[in-house]
This record gives structure tokens, C-alpha cells and sequence, in this order.
């Protein structure tokens, strides 16, 4: 999207001014073709294909980042403590390819997305990606048949693929005017039944858990060099992030002391193709996401990781949830 439009469109999203309400008719559509899609999944017409492992889908309502990856690598993470064998499904937005497809540490980003590859990278365990996340899963399933739990990043409001559990990732926009798009930034009405909420920045409702996003306290160079942060502090640095919200990773680095010199917003998920580094030798600090698609063209970048940290009630409540469908595994949601 545009990032003109993209920043008039989240200004309309907040209120319901005449922007959002010229948009109405728009989002009535909108409404109406969500609403058959549920009578024809409810009628049997689409159906939902069901895979031979526990299904967690990780996914929010509102259009554009809610803070989902770092929330589904931190799930992941946590089974894999647990001692669950884990796999992570994914469309794998931006990918030029429509095969199904595993996603190596060695894939390129075109191929697999940006988001799958960061995944595979941070939790090394089994990632797929196509365009129908039910082949995903099945395929996933083929090459790594002891895989006990799935998560997909993703797919909240994709029926295709049976979930045993759904849990929705809640920002600090909540849910804006309330409206859905383009009138507001819904993907659906809210509140909608989900078995878990949790919010990844400020809370806006009571509902729900909480948890921490938080920034290593280093970068890491496409090499594998750690670079303490608090060895940058005393130089100016730069800054560039193509996130959803790329002022939340500027504003966390100025958080951990450092000063930023120029910093660059891009569009969520550019492929830096267009842009140049500035010249000079200030160190050019980057998200992991950004890292596996600048690192071909500027290897001296320095990622760093960022981190989401659920309260333990959650983590409490997800373990319930998961010992439940484990125990009656043909149960799907």
C-alpha cells in the first residue's frame, strides 16, 4: 500500500468523522462478504480440513501489525520447553512463489517471505508456507510426522484449516473506531469468540492477558557478530525498519540509550530493492524481520532481536488448553 494512503487511512481509523463514515458503503460490502463466507462454511459448502496434530492459530482483527510473530515465536518457544514438538505454518505474505514450500535458514525471502524466514531462523523447527495453510500443515506433516502441535501465524479469519484454538493478538490501536474496512480497521466484528486475548503493547480493554515486547540488549551482523548495545551509545547511529509500525523499533532503540541520527520508515515488508544505506560509518541498525533481506546487499547491518514476553497467566492458560485438545485431539474449534 501506499504509505500515503496507508497514514490517511490509519487517521480515519481512529474516529468515526466523515472520512470513515464516506467509506460506510464500502465496509457494508465488506460485511456482507464476510458473512458468506460463514454460511458457506457453516452450510458445508467450504469445508474446514482437519490435520492429525493440535492446530493453534495466532492472528488478530485489525488490518496491518498486531504484534502476531513475535507473539507466535514466543508461543512456540514455550511448547518446545514444554517438550512439545512443534511446526509453524505460514502464508508466507510477500512470496513470489505459489508452490508449497519449506523454509530453510538458507531461503530466500522472495521465496518464502520474510516473516516465515525469520521464524526459522529464531526457533529452528519446522516451517511451510503456501497459499492454503491447510497444505501447508499437511505438507509439513508428510516430512516431519512426529510434529505435535502446529501454530500458524496467521489465518484468524481463514477457515480453511480445522484449529483446535484461536488466539487473537490485541495492539495498542484495539480496535480503532470500531468499524470495518475501510471504514475502520476491523477484518471482522468485534468481539468475537476467541479462546485467548492478549495484548501485545497498551492494554485498551479489561478483557484478556498482557505481556512485555522488549529489545535484546545486542545486534547480531549477517556474520553472527554480537554488538553490544551499550557500546553504541556514546555514537550517533541509523535506523531503518519495514514493519508495520517501524516508530515503535525507533522509539524502543532510543529507549535503550541510543542516539539515532537518521532513521527510515519503510513500507511493512519492502524488500529494500530501491533503497540505499546512508553513506558514512555510522552503524545502521535493523529488526530481524528486515535483517533476512538486508543482509544480501549490507551484511555489516546489525539486527536487533525483538522479544514478546506473555504474563504467565496466559502461558498458564495456553498449557490448559493445549493438555485439553491433546487429550481429545478430534476436536476441532
Amino acid at each position: 500500500m501506499n504509505p500515503g494512503i496507508e497514514t490517511w487511512l490509519n487517521r480515519t481509523w481512529l474516529t468515526r468523522g466523515w472520512r470513515s463514515n464516506a467509506l460506510l458503503p464500502l465496509a457494508w460490502i465488506y460485511a456482507g462478504l464476510i458473512r458468506w463466507q460463514k454460511i458457506r462454511h457453516q452450510t458445508g459448502v467450504c469445508r474446514s480440513e482437519s490435520v492429525r496434530a493440535t492446530v493453534i492459530v495466532v492472528g488478530n482483527i485489525v488490518a496491518g501489525g498486531g504484534g502476531k510473530t513475535p507473539l507466535t515465536m514466543a508461543i512456540v518457544e514455550h511448547l518446545q520447553d514444554a517438550g512439545y514438538a512443534v511446526g509453524i505454518v505460514s502464508r508466507g505474505y510477500g512470496r513470489q512463489l505459489r508452490d508449497v514450500r519449506e523454509v530453510e535458514r538458507d531461503s530466500v525471502p522472495q521465496d518464502v517471505g520474510d516473516e516465515p524466514l525469520m521464524m526459522k531462523r529464531r526457533c529452528e523447527v519446522p516451517v511451510f508456507v503456501a497459499r492454503r495453510r491447510a497444505e501447508a500443515a499437511k505438507a509439513l506433516l508428510a516430512a516431519y510426522p512426529a510434529t505435535q502441535i502446529l501454530v500458524c501465524d496467521d489465518g484468524l479469519q481463514h477457515p480453511a484449516l480445522a484449529r483446535n484454538i484461536e488466539i487473537c493478538a490485541m495492539d495498542a490501536r484495539g480496535i480503532g473506531n470500531g468499524r470495518l474496512l475501510p471504514a475502520g480497521p476491523l477484518r471482522e466484528s468485534w468481539p468475537r469468540a476467541v479462546d485467548l486475548l492478549i495484548h501485545t503493547g497498551q492494554r485498551t480493554m479489561r478483557e484478556g492477558f498482557s505481556g512485555k515486547r522488549f529489545l535484546a540488549d545486542y545486534a547480531v551482523n549477517a556474520s553472527g557478530h554480537r554488538t553490544l548495545l551499550r557500546d553504541l551509545q556514546s555514537q550517533n547511529v541509523n535506523a531503518v525498519a519495514a514493519i508495520a509500525q517501524p516508530q515503535a523499533f525507533f522509539d524502543m532503540l532510543v529507549a535503550q540509550g541510543l542516539s539515532l541520527g537518521q532513521t527510515f520508515a519503510l513500507q511493512d515488508h519492502a524488500l529494500f530493492d530501491n533503497w540505499s544505506a546512508p553513506a558514512g560509518h555510522a552503524p545502521l541498525l535493523c529488526t530481524e524481520k528486515d535483517a533476512v533481506k538486508l543482509w544480501a546487499r549490507y551484511p555489516q547491518a546489525l539486527a536487533v532481536p525483538l522479544s514478546f514476553k506473555p504474563e504467565p497467566a496466559f502461558l498458564a492458560a495456553l498449557d490448559a488448553l493445549v493438555h485439553k485438545h491433546r487429550q481429545h485431539p478430534n476436536q476441532p474449534r
